[in-house]
């Protein structure tokens, strides 16, 4: 079955399932090399890279919508999810459609909750779905070289920028970091998102004064230096300060 026919015969489905008007694109944000990375899948169709977005099925709730698309489309699952923005030019996909005539489901005007994600690429075990090629982690920094449809790149663009205000107010690196990292890793994190350098000295002052880091009796062998401490998130902590925000920062 050609690409084109598979649109069709999942509009007609569509129409039965999920609400109109209304769809979610989660960005993915990953760290992996000290450098971020986005989730995308390449589509059959129109050979196009675009967020692993869908669409809202009539009797489910928003979040858990948002979840089960990711789960379908990426094979992720139990993803850190908040929303960020809310996306709706009149032609968002007019064009990416533009070989379906109106009535295709897919081709109507749709408003796209936008959903900031974040999620450790060396956890993740990536399963495309039917109308996808492809599935992959991309590096932040080579997304021009991607050829992406709608208007995803612009909703990435937003992501980053969300991500860069929260982490001023919540705390930033269980989802991204191994489980024992050293306060330079957490730091080159935060410097990536942010993109700039920080003071070493303030930021290890920073960090440790949240108080959602234990430090561990190890340290990171096999460098040229003296071994630096590992440290891990202290998950109670942690949480608290997801809920209630910093309050030392």
């Amino acid at each position: 079955m050609d690409s084109k026919q598979q649109f069709l015969n999942k509009s007609n489905e569509a129409k039965e399932i999920f609400l109109s008007h209304l769809s979610a694109d989660p960005v993915i944000f990953g760290f992996e090399n000290n450098e971020l990375k986005v989730l995308l899948v390449k589509m059959n169709y129109r050979d196009k890279w675009l967020l692993p977005g869908g669409y809202i099925r009539k009797d489910e709730d928003l979040d858990d919508a948002v979840q089960r698309i990711i789960k379908e489309r990426t094979g992720l699952s139990d993803v850190y999810l908040q929303e960020f923005g809310v996306f709706g030019k009149k032609a968002r996909s007019e064009d990416y459609f533009e070989d379906f005539d109106e009535t295709l489901f897919q081709k109507q005007r749709f408003i796209s909750i936008g959903y900031l994600a974040l999620y450790n690429p060396s956890n993740s075990n990536l399963v495309k779905d039917e109308l996808s090629q492809s599935c992959e982690w991309v590096f932040l920094r080579q997304l021009n070289d991607f050829d992406m449809g709608m208007d995803h790149r612009e909703i990435i663009e937003k992501a980053l920028l969300a991500l860069r205000e929260k982490i001023a107010i919540r705390p930033i690196g269980y989802n991204l970091l191994p489980e024992k990292f050293t306060l330079s890793e957490i730091q080159k994190l935060y410097e990536t998102i942010l993109g700039k350098e920080l003071n070493r000295g303030n930021f290890y002052r920073k960090i440790k004064n949240l108080g959602i880091l234990k430090k561990l009796d190890e340290q990171r062998r096999g460098g040229a230096h003296k071994s630096p401490d590992l440290y891990t998130f202290d998950e109670e902590n942690y949480q608290k300060a997801l809920k209630n925000g910093l309050t030392n920062w």
